[in-house]
């Protein structure tokens, strides 16, 4: 079953899910046919491969502490730090502690 997504001027709490982040679940929060948000929950020692997306894409780190590999360089995104990453550009998350991210997509049409 999906989760449903907010709707226009529906609050969204992305504050850290603190001890609740090892029985969460990564979710889309909207989505629509320009922009999609989701919160991205990583236990320690997971991530995802390398890809990439056909739009702009932000990854702020929430909570925890992120190694993103892009640009041929590897770097640590900690609470509170965010990146931008063009359309195309390949990447890789590695999570060093138990984190959430909010990830921000740019669709394509």
């Amino acid at each position: 079953m999906a989760l449903p997504h907010a709707t226009s001027g529906q609050l969204i709490d992305v504050r850290p899910l603190g001890t609740r982040i090892t029985t969460s679940v990564s979710n889309a929060l909207f989505k629509t046919p320009q922009l999609e948000l989701m919160r991205l929950v990583l236990p320690r020692g997971k991530g995802m491969p390398e890809h990439s997306v056909p739009g702009a894409v932000t990854i702020q780190c929430l909570e925890g502490a992120i190694e993103l590999h892009a640009h041929q360089k590897t770097q640590t995104l900690l609470a509170g730090e965010l990146v931008y990453l063009a359309g195309g550009e390949p990447h890789a998350l590695h999570a060093l502690e138990d984190s959430s991210v909010l990830l921000t997509l740019l669709l394509q049409h």
